[in-house]
């Protein structure tokens, strides 16, 4: 008898035992079936129409095959430290992108502080948002802030400190004005810029020693004056220049660096002077200036100034009694301890005066003593690099050692 054909909807109830009837595929209606959905019973008759004939059941399916699967899968601990590592692997890695954004959104300013930027104010560190504090903080340690500072040019480098005039009373020669309807042509306009980065000059004359004391002057005022431009170019630089921005911290680093302003020392030779000045050059406290090798380029602008004569040794001198004078001026403004106020004030007075007296001094030695003294300072550096050199090829027990020791190795023992 010839297979029947049937069409109907109910599931099948066919068995290995039991053949099963010719029936048509429920999703095609064209072909007969062979198989059978296990999930809902559904006759197809191929691939295509299992995947067609119930996307929910086939999804359904699949998901209650995954579950079964992961419920038999007993965790072990090694399965448990895996999926720690991974977690841990994971937190860190975010973490770590988190940081990058907070980096990108702390580097954004706020709207307060970018008005007032751009309206020409002054921002304090304590204007700054906790963010921008922390992020200043970030770019100091890096030291990502010294990349956006324009390399300073001390003013005793340039070309117009050779060309500084004084009259005869020692205060410097005015120079004409430009009219202010009269152009300036771009030579002229480069030479008054820098004219205008030399310290100005005595503004009143200067009196004759013998008006200041009756006492003749100390023999070793030419070593003195070493020990106080070397302690004048140090702080410059320290400053980049701008002493102006912090008068006392200023004041205070030179008399750190001189013994003669600082400590009331009294330095018979330049070797004795400058050895100090290297010390504290190397000290712990500006040992981050660069050391020896800072300390010996500072011994090249002492004998840059020397070399330029009387007329820029007394702009240096006006200038550090400048800033003497303008660490006095803040002192009073300022509110510290009433005792540490007035030793500081006393340093600073005491410091005036001598570098008011050095000036009347230096204004009537001949220029021929500033060739000599700069030459005595080139011949000090000169064995104290050489004994550098020397001490680092000798041997430890080598007891030969040039006159320059004290020089080098007052250094070396901090």
């Amino acid at each position: 008898m010839a297979d029947s054909i049937i069409t109907s909807e109910k599931p099948s109830t066919s068995s290995p035992l039991d053949p099963p009837s010719r029936i048509v595929c429920h999703v095609c209606q064209k072909q007969f079936s062979q198989y059978t959905c296990p999930r809902c019973n559904s006759r197809y008759c191929s691939l295509h129409c299992y995947k067609s004939h119930n996307i929910r059941c086939t999804e359904s399916f699949m998901r209650d095959n995954v579950v079964g699967e992961l419920g038999q899968l007993g965790p072990n601990d090694e399965t448990k430290q895996k999926m720690m590592d991974i977690l841990k692997r994971f937190h860190s890695e975010e973490e770590a992108d988190g940081m990058d954004e907070d980096v990108d959104a702390d580097s954004a300013l706020s709207e307060e502080t970018i008005k007032k930027v751009l309206s020409g104010g002054e921002v304090n560190f304590d204007d700054l948002s906790a963010e921008e504090k922390k992020l200043f903080q970030r770019a100091v340690a890096s030291g990502e802030l010294s990349k956006m500072i324009e390399p300073w040019d001390p003013w005793w480098l340039k070309p117009s400190a050779r060309t500084i005039s004084f009259s005869k009373e020692g205060t410097q020669l005015i120079q004409p004005l430009a009219k202010e309807d009269e152009p300036m042509s771009p030579e002229d306009d480069q030479e008054s810029s820098q004219a205008s980065e030399i310290p100005p000059g005595p503004e009143t004359p200067l009196p004759p020693l013998s008006k200041l004391s009756s006492a003749k002057p100390s023999p070793f005022l030419a070593v003195h004056l070493v020990d106080i431009i070397y302690s004048y170019c140090f702080a410059l630089r320290l400053y980049n220049g701008d002493w102006q921005s912090d008068a006392t911290g200023s004041a205070m680093v030179v008399l750190s660096v001189s013994s003669v302003l600082g400590q009331g020392g009294q330095p018979e030779t330049v070797l004795e002077a400058l050895s100090y000045c290297l010390e504290q050059t190397c000290s712990p406290a500006f040992r981050q200036m660069g050391g020896l090798q800072f300390g010996l380029g500072l011994i090249d602008d002492v004998i840059t100034l020397l070399t330029l004569g009387t007329p820029a040794l007394l702009c240096l001198l006006c200038d550090l009694q400048r800033m003497v004078q303008a660490g006095e001026t803040e002192l009073k403004s300022e509110k510290p301890r009433k005792s540490r106020r007035a030793e500081i004030r006393s340093k600073l007075k005491q410091a005036e005066r001598k570098i008011y007296f050095l000036m009347c001094w230096v204004h009537e030695q001949p220029g021929e003593a500033w060739s000599s003294l700069g030459a005595i300072v080139r011949a000090e550096k000169s064995s104290a690099m050489n004994y550098e050199a020397v001490s680092r090829s000798a041997k430890p027990d080598n007891k030969a050692e040039p006159r320059s020791k004290v020089l080098i190795q007052e250094i070396k023992d901090i």
